[in-house]
């Protein structure tokens, strides 16, 4: 199938790439760290990335089981820009988890997910999830009592944890922001962009894609 066989490729080597954020965080323009595990959903984790780089913001993709090609939930292979373990100790103005099932199993499982996720959340840093990831959030007992929203199926899982809203399609509590699944990752994408950003950045950005 193509998707199966489709890899999008970053040709950035993992060395510039480790530049590229101390010198991002050196002149003052922000940055991002976006968790690639194995079974991510994809179109989510394409659009954050899309967007939140046409907003000018600094994304680096970063394996969380190393520098290889992920496989994500539905069969497309990406290429992360680095490992995690390169760049867990490097600071960043947002991490940001994208979702699937078994992506978000993984994010849960990792230990060095969890200790980036409690030294981002304990510095008052962004830290984003959505779909299914804010379930990584509660396996690594992150912002327990914050207003959070995931995909539907999930809120059970969540509800007991966090202050759950049904009504919202993007959740901003805080230093938290959280949002519902798919449909829903433009949304996403641009209201941490207007966080990290701008509005009349992200107002640029939105007529330019012909939102």
């Amino acid at each position: 199938f193509f998707c199966a066989s489709f890899i999008f490729v970053r040709t950035i080597t993992a060395n510039l790439i480790i530049n590229s954020v101390v010198a991002a965080v050196s002149s003052m323009s922000k940055t991002a760290l976006l968790l690639l595990a194995e079974g991510a959903e994809e179109l989510e984790l394409i659009t954050i990335a899309d967007i939140l780089a046409r907003s000018k913001v600094n994304v680096v993709i970063a394996g969380v089981s190393g520098k290889d090609v992920v496989l994500c939930g539905l069969g497309v292979k990406i290429q992360p820009d680095v490992s995690l373990a390169d760049v867990q100790d490097n600071e960043f103005d947002a991490v940001i988890l994208p979702g699937g099932v078994q992506g978000t199993d993984n994010l849960s499982k990792s230990p060095i997910v969890g200790k980036l996720l409690q030294r981002q959340h304990g510095a008052n840093k962004i830290v984003a999830a959505m779909c299914a990831a804010p379930c990584a959030l509660k396996a690594h007992k992150i912002a327990f009592g914050y207003k959070i929203t995931s995909y539907p199926s999930m809120k059970d899982q969540l509800a007991g944890d966090y202050e759950y809203q049904d009504s919202e399609i993007v959740v901003v509590d805080r230093n938290v922001v959280t949002s519902q699944g798919p449909a829903t990752a433009s949304e996403f994408a641009f209201k941490l962009a207007e966080i990290l950003v701008d509005k009349k950045t992200v107002a640029s950005v939105r007529k330019g894609m012909l939102f």
